[in-house]
């Protein structure tokens, strides 16, 4: 690989933005794609991306399910990630930059740590630059976008692996110093980062596709030894977190949707135990269009259905959904815990229509005559 000691010079004299043509190969190359695609970098391995609800609010005032299931203000959350380019899995549904799509990709390790209260301004600061074009914009709400400024949530994914930024916790607290509230999203492939964090994050989320290890080692191509069965150690250390957790699966269509998975699945549940269960379509969107099928996402309706059947199994509730991003909650709780002021009162609006749609659904209606009818009477 690069050679790593290198004195890269600042923009503007911010000390977190960095000049990209001063970084070694191959992460030069890397980081440009990535600037290309909308990415900010911010020091030396973490990016910024602008969210597509981000737009959305500021633009159009609609928000995406994390407000409506958690009050999380989409038009103030900070799309993070402290590795950029580094991560365990080469998952096959991923829409991101996979290093392994562009050259021999074999670091599992950030060769840099850049301090947290760095990264921590610096993505903030990202954050309110990526949004600076919409006060030019004729649509924008002003209101929206003045508060955006602020922002008050974190989603510590977007992409890579969160786990193997070496001070995850330490950056947890820089943000919750400063009133906001975090997000971790992972695969669970780094138990032994959770069970050290210095802080919780205010939810945590293990993302799962695979029902088994042979299935995991084809869909998510494993970087590393073992990463399914240092998964499975994350689940069973889940009911020790005192913040919410979730488990979010995602349903492809030619992969994981049978009986198989939703067996396993059931199991994995009743071992850790997560406040929510997060029910997503995969979607056909980005550098996955390349290896799955635009046939692979589902309607929405089917993730219902399906999460209909988990419910019944598990003794899990559902609690609300979100149409446009096909996804359902279920929990064990009669409500989602609220961490934001965003969305007041959005989950429970969705109650009349899921049962509508259960009704449907339970009376044997076929899927697309069902939509079709939905679509009708203005209930999608």
């Amino acid at each position: 690989m690069a050679t790593l000691d290198f004195k890269p010079r600042t923009v503007r004299g911010k000390p977190w933005k960095l000049r990209i043509d001063d970084f070694p190969e191959p992460y030069r190359t890397l980081y440009k794609i990535l600037q290309k695609q909308g990415y900010i970098i911010v020091g030396r391995h973490s990016v910024v991306k602008k969210c597509h609800w981000t737009h959305a609010a500021i633009v159009e005032r609609r928000f995406c399910y994390k407000c409506k299931f958690y009050g999380i203000a989409s038009h103030r959350d900070v799309q993070m990630s402290p590795s950029a380019l580094w991560c365990w899995n080469a998952c096959l549904h991923c829409w991101r930059l996979r290093p392994t799509d562009q050259l021999k990709w074999d670091d599992t390790k950030i060769p840099w740590v850049d301090d947290p209260e760095l990264i921590a301004e610096g993505s903030i600061e990202a954050h309110r630059e990526s949004l600076m074009g919409y006060w030019g914009h004729p649509r924008a709400d002003k209101k929206l976008l003045e508060e955006a400024m602020n922002p008050k949530h974190v989603a510590i994914s977007l992409t890579g692996e969160p786990t193997l930024y070496p001070r995850l916790g330490e950056l947890i607290q820089e943000y919750h110093k400063r009133g906001m509230t975090t997000f971790l999203v992972t695969r669970g492939v780094r138990p032994d980062v959770l069970a050290n964090l210095e802080e919780e994050p205010s939810q945590l989320y293990i993302s799962i596709e695979a029902w088994d290890k042979k299935s995991y080692n084809y869909f998510t191509r494993p970087l590393v030894p073992r990463a399914w069965e240092l998964t499975l150690e994350t689940l069973e250390m889940l009911p020790s977190f005192s913040s919410p957790t979730v488990i979010r699966f995602t349903l492809v269509r030619s992969f994981n949707m049978h009986e198989e998975a939703l067996k396993a699945w059931a199991k994995m549940v009743e071992v850790a135990q997560p406040t929510y269960i997060e029910f997503k379509s995969y979607m056909h969107v980005g550098a996955a269009r390349h290896r799955l099928s635009r046939n692979d996402m589902l309607k929405h309706l089917e993730v219902l259905d399906f999460a209909r059947k988990f419910a019944e199994m598990t003794g899990y509730n559902i609690l609300s959904q979100q149409v446009e991003s096909r996804v359902v909650l279920l929990s064990r709780l009669d409500k989602p815990i609220i961490l934001g002021e965003g969305c007041p009162g959005e989950w429970r609006k969705e109650q009349e229509r899921i049962e509508a749609m259960l009704d449907l659904l339970r009376r044997g209606s076929d899927i697309d005559e069902t939509e079709y009818r939905m679509v009708l009477e203005q209930k999608i």
